[in-house]
């Protein structure tokens, strides 16, 4: 099954980027397994996978010692993470996705070598973190400062809706804000919109459950 809700989302991104006129090998898949056990992210290496997103830490780091042996694996955080939760996502993940203040970039950058994108919040619901887009070339200039940290560019999360089209506004304006501080990478679509995404220049979706199905109940 896993086998066919691959082949289905792989022909979508190579339909949308032939669309856009861009490379499939410029759109990174990035498979969101929170809430699935390492049973699951092992049978996705088995499939081809090696990026994987997770939302929390402590969840992920039940799961971590069971996937040791995965070689070429690389696991990006991208959930909300706490300043005082930074030190072991640092050495738990290899890209931290979801950086929004100059403290939590700080406090990374006091562990080990590691990528890092800004989430940038540009709707107005409460539930959603990030960065105020103001904020971000001051951000920007901070993460740059720190040796250790590697800056791939900002993500961000729309207000959810059953049409993909109203996603398109925040992808253009992530797009816009990235090109304005000189950033190449965005984090932007999931199962529902990542055709809009990449039409907007998207090179990381993050998909769930378009390859995995509803996630289990807890």
């Amino acid at each position: 099954m896993l086998h066919d809700s691959l082949a289905l989302v792989e022909q979508r991104i190579q339909r949308a980027a032939a669309r856009a006129g861009r490379r499939r090998e410029d759109i990174l898949l990035l498979a969101v397994t929170k809430k699935f056990g390492a049973d699951v992210i092992r049978a996705a290496f088995n499939a081809g996978l090696r990026e994987f997103g997770e939302n929390y830490v402590q969840e992920f780091e039940t799961k971590r010692p069971a996937l040791a042996d995965l070689t070429g694996a690389r696991f990006h955080l991208i959930g909300h993470l706490q300043s005082n939760k930074a030190r072991r996502a640092a050495e738990l993940f290899d890209c931290i996705q979801t950086v929004d203040t100059p403290k939590l970039s700080e406090r990374l950058g006091n562990v080990k070598p590691l990528d890092v994108m800004l989430e940038v919040k540009l709707s107005e619901e409460q539930a959603k973190a990030g960065a105020a887009p103001d904020d971000i070339p001051a951000l920007v200039e901070a993460v740059r400062a720190i040796p250790s940290l590697n800056l791939r560019g900002l993500m961000t999360m729309p207000p959810w809706s059953d049409n993909a089209e109203d996603s398109r506004p925040y992808f253009v304006r992530l797009r816009q804000l990235a090109e304005s501080c000189g950033l190449r990478e965005l984090s932007m679509g999931m199962s529902h919109d990542l055709e809009v995404a990449i039409d907007e220049g998207s090179t990381c979706v993050r998909v769930g459950t378009a390859l995995f199905g509803p996630r289990p109940k807890p």
